[in-house]
């Protein structure tokens, strides 16, 4: 039986909010107004999808032990910390999907031995290619050690747009803000999910028709908001990459810096 025909599994997926960051608007919304120099929070999460066959993470955050914090920066712990709050061992994860390759979402890479990397093939032509290394703005936002970890492994998964990963869990790509940026929708108890990462920073990003700042290519910005919106079964079960307002919409776990998505 090919996994297309198989029945979705079902995932419960949890966001980890392992730090926070104060910022201002005009920080994370492109376009500078009378609102640029409010006070604008950000939060950093990783994602994790788990099955009764597979464990799945989305993103690998920043290690407190090895990053030099950006100004701001408040540390609540390790993503690994993290996962172990919820009782996953490094060991228990089956993939890590990086959504795309700056570095506050593949910092702690390595620490997963027997994971399955995923990366779009377009990210990872980017990243490797003549280009980046000449724009002063990437070498701060990718962290070579990690790219170099995870390009050089031999458990990577390149993939070229859309592909299925297991029954019920997928990754869609939509560039914008990165050169291949992807998206991951996985089947949940209460629909299908989609993770936006950093396609959709905040709620505002979608709700207003506005981009971040940080991006690759503005067509493929809003191509994206219009992708994730596709994916998901209904507005609520789209999750933004950094918005704090993930910690208030959804359930805290008890014990832990988890919110349960689904």
């Amino acid at each position: 039986m090919s996994p297309e025909s198989e029945a979705p599994e079902v995932f419960v997926v949890h966001a980890i909010h392992f730090a926070s960051r104060e910022g201002l608007r005009g920080q994370h919304f492109l376009g500078h107004d009378d609102r640029s120099g409010e006070p604008h929070p950000t939060a950093y999460y990783v994602w994790l999808a788990v099955s009764d066959r597979r464990v799945v993470l989305v993103d690998a955050g920043l290690d407190p032990e090895h990053h030099s914090a950006l100004p701001g920066l408040e540390f609540h712990g390790s993503p690994v910390d993290g996962l172990a709050a919820l009782g996953v061992d490094p060991g228990d994860v089956t993939d890590v999907v990086l959504t795309h390759l700056h570095h506050d979402h593949t910092g702690t890479v390595a620490r997963f031995p027997r994971a399955r990397y995923v990366v779009q093939r377009a990210e990872a032509d980017y990243w490797t290619g003549p280009v980046a290394a000449r724009i002063h703005r990437e070498h701060w936002l990718c962290t070579d050690a990690d790219v170099r970890h995870v390009l050089g492994s031999d458990r990577l998964a390149l993939v070229d747009g859309d592909r299925e990963l297991a029954p019920g869990l997928s990754v869609h790509r939509v560039g914008g803000h990165t050169a291949g940026m992807q998206v991951v929708r996985v089947h949940t108890a209460a629909g299908w999910v989609v993770l936006a990462s950093d396609a959709a920073h905040f709620a505002e990003n979608l709700a207003d028709d506005r981009p971040a700042p940080i991006l690759h290519a503005m067509p493929d910005v809003y191509a994206a908001f219009d992708r994730v919106r596709e994916l998901a079964d209904a507005p609520e079960l789209v999750v933004p990459g950094h918005d704090p307002e993930v910690t208030r919409r959804f359930p805290a776990v008890p014990g832990t810096r988890a919110h349960r998505i689904a």
